[in-house]
Formats: structure tokens, sequence, C-alpha cells
């Protein structure tokens, strides 16, 4: 009978222990799928002539990865382009999605001078805008940047704003091309013709992305003011007009 009882004991032991290592090679491998997933970084590699000429079109393409497979199904991929220093009166192109991980469109250039533009990617629940200019007609094409070079930011303006209803307010920062984190952000909001304004403290989500929340109290044109604050000496702002209905 003793004996019987020791040899249930093992094998209860061994069970135990069995599990305990099961448990653990479970949580490695998770673990090291989660060390995998941050590792992974979106990446658009976006190309555009350096230069046209007035009246030619080109081809804008936008080559999408995500580690080391090609994104298929990104969210979006709109190409936004302005003529330098006219950045208030861009054109967005969607981007058309050729499934093999690049998302193209054509531009027409009417006019010569220098122009920009972004690449606005959203895939994997990441955001990037790479950035790249062109010289249309004479002239000496160069890189093009914001106030502080190398800053980026793209404010995902909401769409059908009406009265009484919480908004979220979004925006994308890079610097360099990556994400900027840590910055400082806030929304600063104020009807159209009044002095009153609010200010909304934008928190950071997913690297780069801050947001805040607001509800219009009454219809009418809103301005906004996006001002960033960060190291290194950033310090930008941006405003935009939203309609609430």
């Amino acid at each position: 009978m003793k004996k019987l009882s020791l040899l249930v004991s093992i094998l209860i032991i061994m069970f135990l222990a069995a599990c305990g290592n099961s448990e653990g090679n479970a949580k490695k491998g998770e673990d090291t799928k989660a060390g995998e997933e941050e590792l992974k970084e979106l990446k658009v590699d976006f190309v555009v002539p350096e230069t046209a000429e007035p009246g030619e079109t080109v081809e804008l393409k936008a080559t999408v990865t995500y580690g080391d497979e090609k994104v298929t199904d990104a969210n979006e991929v709109v190409f936004e382009v302005w003529k330098k220093d006219k950045k208030d009166d861009s054109t967005k192109i969607d981007g058309k999605n050729n499934q093999d991980g690049t998302y193209t469109a054509e531009m027409m250039f009417e006019e010569a001078g220098m122009y920009e533009m972004y690449a606005h990617t959203t895939a994997r629940d990441l955001h990037t805008m790479p950035k790249k200019a062109i010289m249309v007609g004479e002239g000496e094409a160069v890189e093009g940047h914001d106030n502080t070079e190398g800053f980026a930011l793209h404010f995902m303006e909401p769409e059908n704003v009406v009265v009484g209803k919480e908004t979220e307010l979004m925006v994308h920062l890079q610097m360099d091309e990556k994400p900027l984190q840590k910055a400082s952000v806030q929304y600063e909001v104020n009807k159209e013709g009044q002095e009153d304004k609010e200010t909304i403290k934008a928190t950071e989500g997913t690297a780069g992305e801050y947001t805040g929340t607001y509800v219009f109290s009454e219809s009418g044109t809103y301005q906004l003011k996006i001002q960033v604050k960060a190291d290194d000496g950033i310090k930008e702002q941006k405003e935009y007009e939203i309609v609430v209905k």
C-alpha cells in the first residue's frame, strides 16, 4: 500500500512539473512573439521623379512593408501634394492598391515650381508619412521641410462633426520620418469671432499618435490650433478650421 501511495505521489509530481514546463514554454513563446512584433516597423519606400516638365503626368509610388512582409491591405495610402509654401492648397489623391505591396497614383503639374508631397500611410494600427519633393520646370530639385527640419504633422480632420457629440481629435507626428514620441501636444479650440478658448491636452497612444476629445456645443465654424512641444527645441503649431453642423 505504501509503495502504491509513493508511486501516485511521484506521478503527481511529474504531471505538475510537465504542466509547469508547458506553461513556461508557452509563456516564452508568447514573449518571443511579442518581441518579434515590437521589432517590426511599418516602412514606406516613397518614390517620385526628381524633376518633371509642366503638363507632364508623373507616377507617385509607395511600397509598404511591415517587417519583411509586403502590406497588401493598408487601411489607407493617400498622396498629398502642394506647391511649396502653399500647404493650405494641397491636393489629396487616393493611392491605387496594386495588391503587391505597392500603391500608386498619377499627378500632372500644370505650373512650374517646387512641389512637396506626403504619402500618408496607415496600416497595422500604425501611421507614417514620408515626404518627397519634385521640381517642375526650371530649377534645382531639393528636399523641402517644415519649420523644424524633419518635422511632420498630419491632422486627421474629423468629418460630419455635429453639436453635442464627442469628437475625436487625432494628430500623427514624425521626426525624420519616424514617430515623434513623448511630445507635449494640446488642442486649442474657439468659435470663430469669439475670444474664449478651450484647451484639450492630448495623450499618446500608438507611437507618434496623439488624441483628445471635444464636444462642440454650438453649430458654426471653429478655429483649432495644434500646439506641439518636444525635446531638442521642437516647438510647432498649426491651425485648422472645423465646421460643426
